[in-house]
C-alpha cells in the first residue's frame, strides 16, 4: 500500500472534525438535482480545466468574480470559474478538498505560480451564512492540522456578481493543449487530480 502523504493525513483529520453530513448540507441553491459554487484560485484555465475532470459536475464557466468582504471595502475582481453540479453525486466539501489540494497554493497571497496580482488571489464566494461556516471550519481544520508549512490566506467572501468572459477564454486549456503555459502550469493539476482522487476523476 502507498504511504499516505502529509496532504492525505490532513484531509482525513479535516474530514472527521467537519463530520459526515449529508452532501446537501452546505450546497449553494440547489435546484432540483443542480447546485452552483464559485471558487477564485488563479488563472482561470487551470481552474476550470481542473472541474471539467472532476465526476459530478455539469458545466464549468469562466469569468471574472467581484467578492463583498465580511467587512471593509468591496474587493477587486477576481478570475474566477462558476461551477455547476449534482449535489447527489458530489458534495460541497468535496468540491473544497480539490480546490485546496489540486486547483492552487491556498498559502500565496494575490499570486498563483507565474500570475501575479489581485485578481489571481485565492477566494472562495459563498452563498449564505451556513456556506460561509462551513468554508470557515473547513480552513481552520486544515490550519490545526497544519496541512501547510505557510498560513492559509484564501479569503471567504459574498459574490457581488459574475461576468462571464468570451468564448475564446472557455475551456482552454482542452482547446490549447500544447500551450507552453497549459503544459507547465495546468497538466501536472490533472495528474494530481487523479492521484489524489481517483474516485473523482473522469477523462
Amino acid at each position: 500500500m502507498a504511504s499516505i502523504t502529509r496532504w492525505q493525513t490532513s484531509l482525513l483529520l479535516a474530514s472527521s472534525l467537519l463530520g459526515a453530513a449529508p452532501a446537501r448540507a452546505a450546497d449553494a441553491r440547489p435546484q432540483g438535482s443542480r447546485a452552483v459554487a464559485v471558487l477564485a484560485g488563479g488563472c482561470y484555465w487551470g481552474v476550470e480545466s481542473v472541474y471539467r475532470h472532476v465526476r459530478g459536475i455539469v458545466s464549468v464557466t469562466s469569468g471574472y468574480a467581484l467578492p463583498v468582504p465580511a467587512s471593509g471595502p468591496l474587493a477587486p475582481r477576481v478570475e474566477a470559474v462558476r461551477i455547476t453540479y449534482d449535489p447527489a453525486r458530489i458534495s460541497y466539501r468535496q468540491l473544497l478538498d480539490v480546490f485546496f489540494s489540486v486547483v492552487h497554493d491556498p498559502t500565496q497571497l494575490n499570486r498563483q505560480g507565474p500570475d501575479v496580482g489581485e485578481e489571481y488571489r485565492s477566494v472562495v464566494l459563498v452563498d449564505g451564512a451556513q456556506q460561509r461556516a462551513v468554508v470557515r471550519a473547513y480552513i481552520d481544520s486544515l490550519t490545526a492540522a497544519r496541512a501547510y508549512p505557510r498560513p492559509i490566506v484564501t479569503e471567504i467572501a459574498a459574490l457581488r456578481g459574475f461576468q462571464v468572459v468570451d468564448d475564446s477564454q472557455q475551456d482552454y486549456a482542452a482547446k490549447h493543449p500544447t500551450d507552453p503555459y497549459i503544459v507547465v502550469n495546468d497538466v501536472p493539476k490533472l495528474a494530481a487530480l487523479r492521484r489524489r482522487f481517483p474516485q473523482l476523476y473522469r477523462d
